[in-house]
């Protein structure tokens, strides 16, 4: 959405992929209305539905560092491991 002074970090999709197309092809005329069915009301469909595809929606920079998907248990397990860890360190290295 560069090209109507909207840019935003987002999630790399099908639709974001529309979006571009349709930006290329209309040049600096493009305007909000020719994407609006890509962009708008998507985190409902997203968040409600798990439709990843659903439209163009933003995200943190920080999704590209996620590399897997642990269930809760596992994440859980896993942080707890990794704080149990630091303190160790920590009271091995203070006492």
């Amino acid at each position: 959405m560069r090209l109507i002074r909207n840019s935003v970090r987002v999630f790399n999709n099908g639709a974001v992929v529309r979006v571009l197309k349709i930006e290329r092809k209309l040049g600096l005329g493009v305007k909000f209305e020719d994407i609006a069915e890509v962009v708008s009301y998507v985190y409902s469909k997203v968040m409600a539905d798990g439709d990843m595809d659903a439209g163009s929606w933003s995200c943190g920079i920080v999704a590209g560092l996620i590399n897997d998907m642990p269930i809760c248990q596992e994440l859980l397990e896993c942080n707890m491991a990794e704080a149990e860890a630091i303190v160790r360190q920590y009271l091995l290295e203070n006492l």
